[in-house]
């Protein structure tokens, strides 16, 4: 019974599995936001349409609104794009990140 006991952590080891891949933050596989071609949304009015259009041009997972006088945190995604508006809900500014 004994050396059963001492053999039994080595078996269950033996049954585990390394993960296949650790998620990082900020990272989507298949998603790295690029701002070529977004360049034709400035101006226009910042609505659920626009943004995912935008995201669709980027190629990024994740939409940031941008209001003004709103804080943004300084972490960078590459799966991320930013869209700034103005006063009048208008697309000023288009980043990834």
């Amino acid at each position: 019974m004994r050396k059963v006991l001492l053999l039994a952590p080595a078996l269950l080891a033996a049954c585990s599995t390394a993960p296949a891949q650790v998620p990082v933050h900020g990272v989507t596989p298949g998603h790295k936001c690029e701002t070529a071609g977004t360049e034709r949304f400035i101006g226009q009015e910042g609505t659920s349409e626009s943004g995912a259009a935008i995201m669709r041009v980027s190629h990024a997972a994740v939409l940031r609104w941008a209001p003004p006088g709103v804080m943004l945190t300084m972490d960078y995604r590459e799966d991320r794009v930013t869209v700034h508006l103005g006063p009048d809900r208008r697309i000023t500014q288009i980043r990834c990140g």
